[in-house]
């Protein structure tokens, strides 16, 4: 078998309203489908992680930089290719969109693997340890409104999703800290004392201030508090995990195993939130996956994009050995995004429909069984978003 073509779809739509989190607003949802081909029929999916302009950068990298690097291989040699193609890269980008775009490329290498074997890629991996995992739910974005506004919104949206089902919530922060305080109580009072709430920064606090939201965090009992710093602090990570109680999590802006080793051993994380779609593909994944057990470290996958990467993240979650095991082992969450969404709702040929899974369930998201991810887009989807 070989590789005859890799194909990039960006998908672009207009959104409903204009959402925000704490570093801008933004109007327009977005995804990049990647799609190999081979000469015996056999077609991979796969995601790149990164939205608008940066997609149409990583389309050029897919098909104009790594395609000619590994047209003609053999896509089982899926960790072969990775090396072949980060080594070549290593000297133009060890981590960002040159490991975006393979990111992409290595999940429909792995898709093809499933559909060759006839297996789910959580069989390849090495098997199931849950066949349905628990989902929570994030919204409550920013908006331009006042604060006062935001905060009506933030308690009716945080009841909201708990009553959708989902088993925890997460909302965004980003106003200042002290209105951002404002919106976490809020959450809490929607909720009650009792559901499990976090928080998420995308890293916009310097560390005095993350200090400031995360003490309020640990009086509203939150469960974790989501990229506080900015990536690049290390020490502002080790300082706040050892002076609060809130769990800290992040680790979805950073590539590869070599960066995750760095963000391990500095030992600034509660939970780790590795991106598949952006750190190097399922192959690096599961290094990363292993360098954080080693590390007694356990993950939450970061989960954004389309129905690919759920679907990707499902297969992962059900692979993911329990952290440390036990009669009643801490388990892993799906992330899921709350706001509308058509390129993960409508971009399947059989959706996952995961709001209506978890209302009916109780919180839960069944596995998917088919061979590869365990799903196919929808080619007409495809071509009605298509950016051109």
């Amino acid at each position: 078998m070989k590789i005859t073509r890799i194909i990039s779809h960006v998908l672009s739509c207009d959104m409903p309203e204009e959402l925000g989190y704490s570093q801008q607003y933004y109007s327009k949802r977005s995804a990049h489908i990647v799609e190999v081909q081979t000469d015996e029929g056999v077609t991979g999916w796969g995601e790149c992680f990164g939205p608008g302009n940066v997609a149409l950068a990583n389309k050029v990298i897919v098909e104009r930089v790594i395609q000619p690097m590994i047209l003609g291989d053999d896509p089982i040699d899926r960790d072969v290719i990775w090396h072949k193609v980060y080594n070549l890269l290593r000297d133009h980008g060890q981590k960002g969109m040159p490991l975006q775009a393979l990111s992409g490329i290595d999940i429909a290498l792995w898709d093809i693997a499933g559909k060759v074997a006839g297996l789910p890629i959580h069989k390849l991996i090495g098997g199931a340890h849950r066949t349905q995992v628990q989902a929570y739910g994030y919204g409550m974005m920013l908006k331009r409104q006042s604060v006062d506004d935001h905060i009506a919104r933030f308690k009716d949206e945080a009841a909201a999703i708990r009553d959708m089902g989902f088993v925890a919530t997460k909302m965004k922060l980003g106003l200042g800290p002290k209105d951002d305080v404002k919106l976490a109580q809020a959450v809490r009072d929607g909720v009650g004392p009792d559901f499990k709430f976090m928080a998420d920064a995308n890293h916009c606090y310097t560390t005095s201030d993350a200090f400031y939201v995360g003490r309020a965090l640990d009086e509203l009992d939150a469960y974790w508090f989501e990229e506080p710093v900015a990536p690049e602090d290390h020490d502002g990570y080790r300082e706040l995990r050892a002076g609060l109680k809130v769990n800290i999590s992040g680790g979805e802006a950073e590539f590869n195993r070599w960066g995750w080793r760095a963000i391990l051993e500095n030992r600034g994380l509660d939970i780790a939130q590795p991106e598949v779609c952006a750190l190097g593909g399922i192959s690096e994944y599961l290094r990363v996956l292993a360098l954080c057990h080693a590390h007694f470290t356990p993950v939450i996958n970061h989960v954004w994009g389309s129905a690919i990467a759920v679907a990707t993240n499902l297969q992962l979650l059900a692979a993911m050995p329990p952290l440390p095991g036990g009669l009643n082992p801490w388990e892993p969450l799906l992330e899921f995004d709350t706001t509308e969404n058509i390129f993960r709702d409508d971009l399947l040929a059989d959706p996952l429909d995961i709001k209506k899974q978890v209302k009916a369930s109780g919180g839960s998201v069944a596995i998917p069984q088919g061979p590869g991810i365990g799903v196919e887009p929808d080619r007409d989807f495809l071509k009605a978003y298509a950016v051109t």
